[in-house]
């Protein structure tokens, strides 16, 4: 892809000089502000025209949905398909569409220590167990959202597990950076997150285990537009059998279904130009086949805009 001016124009050096440096400072260990927002104009204009928002949380909904952002990302895919199909905390069905997914296969964790003598999500409701439960520090994560609506299906709710006596608290970081520490020294009884390749083979040593979510729970959340996955003795030799839970995969960049066109062909134009260049789980250029094709580690779970249908079809990516 060619550079639509010269090099040596001023606004794109200019432009290029922010973005790089934004690019290096965001990938260094001890920089602590990560999170990206890119505004773009008319040199001079008034007004920002565009926003491309490196976002990861249900709140990306509400940006994109009011024009605050025009391309963003949220994790899981499942949480843009509750949002289409207007599920709580969405009040009606937003109109939103896909351009790609950022793939990672994950699954949600309901993990307790084998001490608790817990070995099911309704077991846990029916003894009311008091249990000291280690959630995610950042509070609009949708690891919150997740954990509210799979318990909600059981008929409880965090708030009844402190009323048991138990003990809900956010910590700062996955549960592979410090927590599962945390459990190690007997300061938690129980992890509720994603993230479990950073945790779940620790957990097991530690003699914990992973509760299952039930068939007819799992067909409700289904019905919501979360998908359901496996925790399996393969990936987790200290797993018995195959543990039915939500899956977490996914990263999908949307925008609205009325996002123009031309945007988002030049959005997946800039994407397939620069490919060799963006860091992702994976190793060497992206793989934009496994991106646009609802696959395990990238599953497709609201349409894709008709124009990005249309550049991955024509460009060979998606068959």
């Amino acid at each position: 892809m060619t550079e639509a001016l010269p090099i040596r124009s001023p606004v794109i050096m200019r432009s290029r000089l922010m973005l790089e440096v934004a690019s290096h400072l965001v990938a260094q260990p001890d920089w602590g502000d990560k999170q990206v927002e890119i505004h773009l104009r008319p040199q001079g204009n008034p007004d920002w025209r565009l926003c491309f928002f490196a976002s990861d949380a249900p709140n990306a909904v509400d940006a994109v949905m009011s024009g605050a952002a025009d391309v963003a990302i949220c994790n899981p895919g499942g949480i843009l398909a509750m949002a289409c199909r207007g599920v709580a905390p969405f009040d009606r069905p937003m109109p939103l569409r896909a351009i790609m997914v950022l793939p990672q296969f994950d699954q949600f964790a309901f993990a307790v220590s084998g001490a608790t003598g817990i070995t099911s999500l309704a077991d846990l409701r029916d003894k009311k167990y008091p249990l000291r439960l280690s959630l995610r520090g950042q509070p609009d994560h949708s690891v919150h959202l997740v954990t509210n609506l799979v318990l909600s299906t059981y008929g409880f709710s965090l708030d009844d597990i402190t009323t048991w006596g138990g003990q809900v608290r956010y910590d700062e970081g996955t549960p592979g950076s410090g927590r599962i520490q945390m459990a190690e020294r007997g300061e938690i009884d129980a992890i509720f997150d994603e993230a479990l390749n950073t945790f779940g083979r620790k957990a097991l040593e530690l003699g914990w285990r992973f509760l299952p979510v039930d068939k007819p729970n799992l067909k409700e959340l289904e019905a919501m537009g979360l998908r359901r996955v496996a925790i399996t003795p393969r990936e987790y030799p200290g797993v018995n059998e195959d543990v039915w839970t939500v899956d977490f995969s996914g990263w999908p960049v949307f925008t609205r279904e009325d996002a123009p066109d031309a945007m988002v062909s030049a959005f997946c134009a800039g994407l397939d130009a620069r490919k060799d260049r963006i860091p992702w789980y994976g190793t060497g250029p992206m793989n934009l086949s496994v991106m646009v094709s609802d696959t395990r580690e990238a599953p497709m779970a609201i349409p894709l805009h008709p124009a990005a249908e249309r550049y991955w079809r024509a460009h060979g990516y998606l068959k």
